[in-house]
């Protein structure tokens, strides 16, 4: 296994194009070939993460071997999301906006063919483990294995313990009793299954295609005690000196414009100094911490068992975020059917972000809240639920050694999670149907990848477009106009204003009302598929 880079050495030469590549390595070993030309496609989906928390984006979070698939491909630094759980899964199944994917009661639209659903038709084996959220527990139709997939481990909901996740499932059936073994622990269970469909995958003549949607780190706060042991200390710092260690690094490693100030501390955060609980603060960004190393060991047992097939050159691995860190203060009085009422052993689970109880065991359910969450997101502005540059901005790395030029570097052109399920049928060489078993289908939003993966550029989109929960905003060109839900728009030049500092709407009132104009028009929603 390649150790972790010693990234903070690097010189780079430019923001937003390409940096001096990491020695290149083949993935394969001596003497392996692939069997195929068609590739294997793994995409990895964590949960609630801030831009700057991976290793290789300037964060101190061990992310070895996130790291090292970067080292092997390449880094987008302008991806975005959407700016929550749902329509960020619901984009990257489709290729569309929620405007198209989502039907009512955000399940999967029928109007729109999964990625599974397309690569399945056209002859690749289908995988998920972890978590889905884009059906209800009862709408089984639109569960995985009934869109797309051929095999299913992992959740249905948005959120569960770590410990004792609800609505478990194993391809249509209902699997809680798996967490009964007292070793369970969700991420790493992630991991097995989709080591185990890997190798099903990799015993069939035909190419697979695998989905692994981790949990990790969304809340609550769950992890090993010796994992979360070897944070001990290190956040002593405090959230407002972790973003300026992170800044530095971010801007020596070119995965942000050094032009780009950092934004301010949240004004519900005190400075550091006067935060009256430290231990406690501490201990919940150890134990977030704790959750993402965890993970990254899971990721990096799936990068090893590629490596061993020899199939790792032939296959496309990609890694995302689904939005920003979440800024979310769980409640005590906050209920729900991820939160359970007592530990497998019968013990009350106390929830809530109560200073006097630390984070991390089964009994408790807290989440790391405003100022872990701004230091995630450095240096943008907001979280999670904003279509700010905080809520929506995301690392984006993609590995294929048979296609990527440039292994080890960056690119600043622009992507969107509309993109990937384009980039997917491209790399397959797979046409997306007109209709789909006798469905009309929305058109694609987005556009393949594959030529910046290969290399070259491609023409970036006229317009980018979202509206969830706390925001709504287009980027056009240079321009980005956002809002926190109905209150007044605001208006950036994102490219030499990358943290939104310099608001110039009051200044543009043309440009405001035509970028309006077409965000309402997109907000109406696209015609029936005909």
């Amino acid at each position: 296994m390649i150790e972790k880079a010693d990234w903070n050495r690097r010189e780079f030469l430019q923001i937003g194009g390409a940096v001096p590549p990491l020695a290149a390595v083949s993935c394969s070993g001596p003497g392996q070939s692939t069997r195929r030309k068609r590739p294997n496609i793994v995409v990895i989906m964590s949960d609630d993460m801030g831009y700057s928390d991976l290793g290789c984006y300037g964060g101190e979070i061990e992310t070895p071997n996130l790291d090292r698939l970067a080292s092997q491909g390449i880094r987008f630094t302008r991806y975005y999301t959407n700016n929550m759980c749902v329509p960020t899964r619901a984009s990257l199944m489709s290729g569309c906006y929620t405007t198209k994917a989502l039907g009512p009661g955000n399940r999967i639209s029928p109007q729109v063919v999964t990625a599974a659903e397309a690569l399945r038709d056209g002859g690749y084996s289908t995988y998920i483990s972890g978590k889905w959220h884009l059906s209800t527990v009862d709408d089984r139709e639109n569960h995985p294995c009934q869109r797309g997939f051929d095999r299913f481990f992992g959740t249905i909901i948005g959120a569960c313990s770590f410990w004792a996740p609800a609505t478990l499932m194993l391809d249509n059936d209902a699997a809680e009793d798996i967490y009964r073994d007292p070793t369970f622990y969700y991420t790493d269970a992630i991991s097995d299954y989709a080591l185990d469909f890997m190798r099903e995958g990799l015993a069939k003549d035909n190419p697979f295609f695998l989905y692994v949607a981790y949990t990790a780190a969304h809340w609550p706060l769950h992890a090993f005690e010796e994992d979360i042991a070897r944070y001990s200390g290190r956040y002593a710092m405090g959230w407002d000196a972790l973003r300026l260690q992170r800044h530095q690094r971010m801007k020596e490693l070119g995965t942000v414009d050094p032009r780009w100030p950092l934004s301010l501390r949240n004004r519900e955060v005190p400075a550091w100094a006067d935060e009256p609980h430290q231990a406690w603060q501490q201990r919940r960004m150890e134990v977030y911490a704790a959750q993402i190393t965890r993970m990254d060991q899971g990721i990096g047992r799936l990068l090893d068992q590629l490596e061993d097939s020899g199939e790792a050159d032939n296959t496309l691995v990609m890694f995302q975020i689904d939005n920003g860190g979440c800024h979310v203060e769980y409640a005590p009085d906050r209920k729900g059917l991820y939160l359970p009422q007592r530990t497998r052993e019968g013990r009350p689970v106390v929830a809530g972000n109560l200073p006097d109880v630390m984070p991390g065991p089964e009994n408790t359910y807290q989440s790391y809240g405003y100022g872990w969450a701004n230091a995630s997101n450095t240096p943008f502005r907001l979280y999670k639920q904003h279509d700010h540059e905080g809520g929506i901005t995301v690392p984006l790395i993609a590995r294929w050694p048979a296609a990527i030029k440039g292994a080890g570097t960056t690119t600043g052109q622009l992507a969107h999670v509309i993109d990937l399920m384009p980039t997917f049928l491209d790399a397959a060489g797979i046409e997306r149907p007109a209709e789909f078993q006798g469905r009309r289908l929305h058109a694609l939003d987005g556009s393949s990848l594959l030529p910046i993966l290969e290399g070259g550029s491609r023409e970036p989109p006229a317009e980018l477009y979202w509206q969830w929960s706390r925001g709504r905003a287009i980027r056009q060109g240079r321009w980005k106009l956002v809002a926190v839900r109905n209150g007044s728009w605001e208006l950036y030049d994102i490219q030499d204003d990358g943290t939104e500092l310099r608001d110039l709407a009051g200044q543009m009132p043309d440009r405001v009302a035509a970028m309006e104009r077409l965000w309402t028009a997109w907000k109406a929603g696209p015609a029936p598929p005909s």
